[in-house]
């Protein structure tokens, strides 16, 4: 077999790390190099990476489109996992990705399932990339993952797991609680990309990947189960979602660079998409013509959400964006 040369935009990132991990646990089927801003070359993250054998390239994807092709030269996959506010700078990417003859783009989805069109801001970013790439007649792969197991779980009132929570004191039960949503380990994600960039079935295709399907009330329920704890719950309705979804849409248009109305309007519009449309399950996915990664690769055993809760309860779960202060993101909206 014919190693792919991959080169990964976002690799020092939380989704960029997972599917870094991936790669390199197959050596054997990829030679994995990272793309970074000049000015981040020297950062500790970046000569981290160097030091676990990955090659850099240095370009602004920014700048010239000639530069920013030359830097793709020999790469047989792309793919980037680019921060949420940077979705747009993709578009001159996926330009010269097709310039120089880069054999698939992988776009950064990896999201939840939803359809463009004013559903989720962040959704229609994407879009307007996937249709770039379909008009350069550039080969790609759209892959989604459902939402992370690290960002789907209830806090305990003991406060046992808040060292692992990316917003404590988070029990909110929405709609009721009753829709199904698909869900994903953040340390799968890139187990399940490694397999999926291999697979010639794949090419020009969405894909969605997940271990589990629950409802928030099944997900509180284990939580319950597994830990002894009886959870408060914090019921709000489909109505009360949607006025404020509503508000602070309404504030964009008028503020579209109000940065905290912002956040908090993309974590309302997920919350909206999963638990009153119901958009991030697997019978939708097959409506929207995606491939279901766990019938493509029947062998491949993700982690199961009560294994994660199993290894959270046992303190040996990871925070993502431990740096991050989610909640002054908000602040303000």
């Amino acid at each position: 077999m014919v190693k792919q040369r991959v080169l990964l935009l976002g690799a020092t990132g939380e989704t960029g790390g997972s599917i870094l991990d991936g790669l390199l646990a197959d050596p054997e089927s990829f030679d994995v190099e990272a793309l970074v801003r000049p000015a981040s070359a020297d950062k500790p993250q970046v000569q981290e990476l160097i030091k676990r054998g990955v090659k850099i390239r240095a370009v602004d994807i920014g700048g010239p489109l000639d530069d920013v092709a030359k830097s793709l030269a020999g790469i047989d996959v792309l793919i980037s996992a680019i921060d949420a506010m940077g979705q747009l700078a993709q578009l001159s990417l996926a330009t010269a990705a097709k310039q120089a003859g880069v054999k698939r783009f992988v776009p950064c989805a990896f999201t939840t399932v939803a359809p463009p069109g004013g559903v989720m801001y962040i959704r229609d970013t994407k879009e307007e990339v996937y249709q770039l790439i379909r008009r350069l007649y550039l080969p790609y792969t759209i892959i989604d993952v459902g939402y992370w197991h690290q960002i789907s779980f209830p806090t305990l009132p003991s406060g046992r797991i808040d060292y692992a929570a990316v917003i404590t004191n988070d029990i909110e039960i929405h709609a009721e609680g009753t829709m199904p949503t698909m869900l994903t380990d953040l340390r799968d994600i890139g187990l399940f990309v490694a397999l999926i960039i291999k697979d010639p079935r794949t090419l020009n295709k969405f894909v969605i990947t997940y271990s589990d399907v629950l409802s928030q009330n099944e997900i509180f329920g284990l939580m319950e189960e597994m830990s002894g704890e009886v959870i408060q719950r914090k019921y709000v309705s489909a109505n009360e979602l949607i006025d404020s979804r509503a508000r602070h849409h309404a504030t964009l248009k008028v503020e579209p660079d109000n940065l905290p109305v912002r956040f908090a309007s993309i974590k309302e519009d997920y919350t909206y998409s999963k638990y009153v449309r119901g958009d991030n399950t697997p019978a939708y996915a097959a409506y929207l013509g995606y491939l279901d990664a766990s019938e493509l690769y029947p062998d491949f055993r993700p982690r199961t959400f009560k294994h994660f809760v199993t290894e959270l309860l046992e303190g040996k779960g990871v925070k993502p964006y431990p740096t991050l202060d989610v909640a002054a993101l908000y602040e303000g909206a």
